[in-house]
């Protein structure tokens, strides 16, 4: 089933599991089942993920964009997560999280080129940040906040080819890797049809 948020101009639709997604006063709220994650183990043989984590995505615009959203997670046990996704192709894809890593809450970020890697970034207070995913020219970079308003550059990189990222996917997705389900919820959603003017001055 399509969703429409006034905050974007594109529409989601949902992949993987259902997650009972709904939006109401500003808030986008979801929730992963028992052991759901997308991440394919980078010491594994398979490209395929262990196990799957519903997603709301949707095409993004032509040119650099900047996707932001103030992400809450119900912490209940490790690697419970709220993402910003990202998605070139089937095995091209990436995530900004938030995430229980495995005792702190953490800015964590995974990029999946047929593998995924796997960086935990800094520790953060309370069960709630700011994230931020931004396309500039045939780039992607992560960045996080504790206001909205100053930016801590977490990485930047290239995912596909020029064409799979010009056609990219964008949107959100809940994780619940070790547990039995996490909620998560996204809200002062904004999306900005510009890259930030400097990926590493805060602004």
């Amino acid at each position: 089933m399509t969703t429409t948020l006034p905050e974007l101009p594109f529409a989601l639709e949902p992949f993987g599991p259902d997650a009972g997604w709904s939006y109401e006063n500003g808030v986008l709220t979801g929730r992963a089942g028992a052991r759901q994650d997308r991440f394919v183990p980078p010491g594994g043989d398979s490209l395929e993920s262990v196990s799957d984590a519903p997603r709301l995505l949707g095409p993004a615009p032509e040119g650099d964009f900047q996707l932001i959203a103030r992400v809450r997670a119900g912490f209940a046990a490790a690697f419970d997560a709220a993402v910003l996704y990202l998605h070139v192709g089937d095995h091209e894809w990436a995530k900004l999280c938030l995430e229980l890593s495995p005792d702190h809450p953490t800015i964590c970020t995974v990029v999946t080129r047929g593998h995924s890697d796997d960086v935990n970034s800094f520790v953060v207070e309370g069960d709630s940040h700011w994230l931020r995913l931004s396309r500039t020219g045939h780039s992607f970079a992560f960045h996080a906040s504790a206001d909205g308003e100053k930016w801590t550059f977490v990485r930047v990189f290239a995912l596909g080819t020029p064409e799979q990222s010009a056609a990219a996917s964008i949107g959100f997705l809940a994780q619940s890797p070790t547990g039995e389900g996490c909620e998560v919820s996204f809200d002062r959603i904004a999306f900005r049809p510009a890259a930030p003017a400097d990926l590493r001055d805060g602004s």
